[in-house]
């Protein structure tokens, strides 16, 4: 069983080709392909047993918590990630007597605010933004 959204067990679908529908869902696929991906008829038929299926609480349900768990992985990836990269930007700024590790600390406070989407390849940008932490720790290491 898997945990979840609200705290209660949820098991994968007994019917394996909803489970494979709710996944397919989950991953983003329309409802015509999540159909055609669960080994379902393609073709007229599909229309039909998709709208259906998309429909069915137990389903709706299990693409919900499979969006959530998703979500879930994908901040605690970024969020250490972030962590390890400004780990080593303070390790970087620590050794400043070092042009190399200056370098260093300045590309890993690169790296993490790319990640956190606060850096973009954008020629300008708007001079009324709010500086968040790493990008006033960027722009005193461009300093």
């Amino acid at each position: 069983k898997l945990q979840g959204a609200r705290g209660y067990q949820m098991a994968v679908l007994k019917n394996t080709r909803q489970e494979a529908f709710a996944e397919a869902l989950a991953r983003g696929a329309n409802k015509t392909e999540a159909d055609v991906l669960a080994g379902y008829d393609g073709g007229s038929a599909a229309t039909p047993n998709a709208a259906r299926l998309i429909t069915n609480d137990k389903v709706k349900a299990r693409v919900a918590e499979l969006k959530v768990r998703a979500a879930n992985r994908t901040e605690i990836s970024v969020a250490s990630i972030t962590e390890r990269l400004l780990s080593i930007a303070d390790k970087g700024e620590a050794k400043a007597e070092n042009p190399a590790m200056l370098a260093v600390a300045r590309a890993s406070l690169m790296d993490a605010a790319k990640l956190n989407g606060l850096v973009t390849d954008k020629a300008a940008i708007e001079a009324n933004v709010n500086l968040t932490k790493i990008e006033r720790a960027i722009v005193n290491a461009q300093n």
